[in-house]
């Protein structure tokens, strides 16, 4: 009775978490999509606590109790701004959870292993011939692969949770967001791999301890220096590929407790990250291997000379502009996260769409340091589904268009991707709003952004500088657009 509820149980939460994925996939379908994986997870959480093998009730409720009350702090305290080093937080707790779980599998692995052994060297005359009919011709076998399913699942966990932590630390500004490797650089990488691979025979013939401890201190260590060794301004790629790192940990201790909805779940989400990569990836014009090996910061030769200097508008000349304009084109990027602007952004949008101009908003996907970071924002400031485009979808409406808003964008839109063959982002799809009549940029100052990259953009004729907060910025706007 227990095992058939529970697999009733995780074939209907399976389905509700594809469902779940699927939803997430458009914005008008997105709270929905959440109420599924909500439904989905509890309908798990306590199937797996009825079902067969379940115990220590008193510990399990506790344990229950106090990640809820964890995750509604967590959800109460982390604004948007904070969701990207949010989710590498979550991906780090996974792949620590892969290495515990692993490293029980493996106690109770050697523990039967003992059990079995000592039983067949206990027995004497009859005893010993049935034991011997008695013991699985194939278990040799399925402890083999149990053993390759464990190892999997610490090395990949090991290498998601240091990954995970220095990518918190990069996103949240704790860690230095510059590309660094340690003396030797992806040889060091290289080496601790190779380790690895050489323990995993080690392990698979001998089921050692030593070995299985050595591989997680080399998978640590990969994950450290990978993700250290990756520019700041690939981060978005570097969530989504530790997204689906965690998953395919989670689909390993699937495998290792023979708990099917967790292969499913598992299998989920390591795809989807790793498609979700590849998205980013192409969106930037280079390969998931030379985001991993290198990361932005790498060029050919000087960069191209940045003639001109930056001009400076103030509220009154950008309102003049606005309200002259016919068609405007708002570009957000990580700053508006910063600056909480969102919401005045959406109440510039109403005002101008409320004097019959034509307002949208141009999304690239590496906007902001989390894929869909910028349309989470906007949602959330209840901007319009359908005005919101993203890259390919209106950038040959740049040059019809009147006046383009840049707010806190750099990357995205810089024309060196085009025009510099030795810039770090050459060939790299950006938004051209240089092409649209004015371009008014709101930035805090005159830095070069997250990534250090310099951006012609900005020293263009058609182009000024709108300095400021851009919360205060916006706000000081408002009343002036009439």
């Amino acid at each position: 009775m227990e095992f058939g509820f529970t697999t009733a149980a995780y074939v209907v939460a399976a389905v509700l978490f594809i469902q779940s994925l699927g939803g997430l996939s458009g914005q008008e379908s997105a709270k929905r999509a959440v109420w599924y994986g909500i439904v989905g997870m509890a309908l798990a959480v306590a199937a797996t606590l009825y079902g067969p093998g379940a115990g220590n009730w008193a510990l399990s409720l506790v344990m229950v109790l106090a990640g809820g009350v964890i995750g509604w702090y967590v959800a109460q305290k982390v604004q948007m701004t904070e969701m990207p080093q949010l989710v590498a937080a979550m991906h780090s707790l996974v792949g620590l959870a892969a290495v515990f779980i692993g490293y029980n599998t493996h106690i109770e692995l050697a523990a039967v292993s003992a059990m079995d052994a000592a039983a067949q060297e206990a027995a004497t005359g009859f005893a010993a011939t049935l034991v011997h009919k008695l013991h699985d011709p194939m278990a040799g076998a399925l402890i083999s692969i149990l053993r390759v399913e464990t190892y999997l699942g610490v090395f990949i966990g090991a290498v998601t949770f240091t990954g995970s932590v220095i990518a918190f630390g990069k996103l949240a500004g704790k860690v230095d967001g510059k590309a660094k490797k340690l003396p030797g650089g992806h040889v060091l990488n290289a080496g601790a791999a190779l380790i690895s691979l050489v323990l995993l025979v080690v392990y698979l013939q001998s089921g050692s301890t030593l070995a299985l401890l050595v591989m997680t201190l080399a998978a640590l260590f990969i994950g450290y220096h990978l993700i250290m060794g990756i520019g700041g301004a690939d981060m978005p790629v570097v969530v989504s590929m530790l997204n689906s790192y965690s998953g395919w940990a989670a689909a390993a201790i699937g495998f290792s407790l023979s708990n099917d909805l967790l292969i499913v779940v598992g299998a989920l989400v390591g795809s989807s990250g790793a498609i979700l990569s590849y998205i980013m990836c192409k969106a930037m014009n280079r390969s998931f291997v030379s985001v991993i090996l290198g990361g932005f910061g790498g060029t050919t030769g000087p960069a191209m000379e940045i003639t001109g200097e930056q001009v400076a508008i103030d509220t009154e000349g950008v309102a003049a502009a606005l309200n002259d304009a016919d068609s405007v084109i708002i570009i957000p990027g990580y700053g508006m996260a910063v600056a909480q602007a969102q919401q005045s952004v959406s109440e510039l949008t109403r005002k101008l769409r409320a004097k019959g101009k034509t307002v949208r908003f141009a999304i690239h996907p590496v906007a902001g340091r989390l894929p869909g970071h910028m349309n989470v924002l906007l949602a959330e400031a209840k901007v319009p589904y359908d005005i919101v485009l993203e890259m390919d979808e209106i950038n040959e409406d740049f040059p019809s268009t009147d006046v383009a808003i840049v707010i806190g964008s750099n990357d995205i839109v810089n024309p060196a991707a085009q025009e510099d063959p030795n810039s770090p982002i050459a060939g790299m799809p950006v938004l051209e709003c240089w092409k649209a009549k004015m371009v008014i940029v709101s930035k805090r100052g005159q830095g070069t952004g997250y990534s250090g990259i310099e951006n012609p953009l900005f020293y263009k004729d058609n182009t000024r500088m709108f300095y400021g907060d851009a919360k205060k910025s916006l706000d000081a706007l408002l009343p002036l657009i009439q």
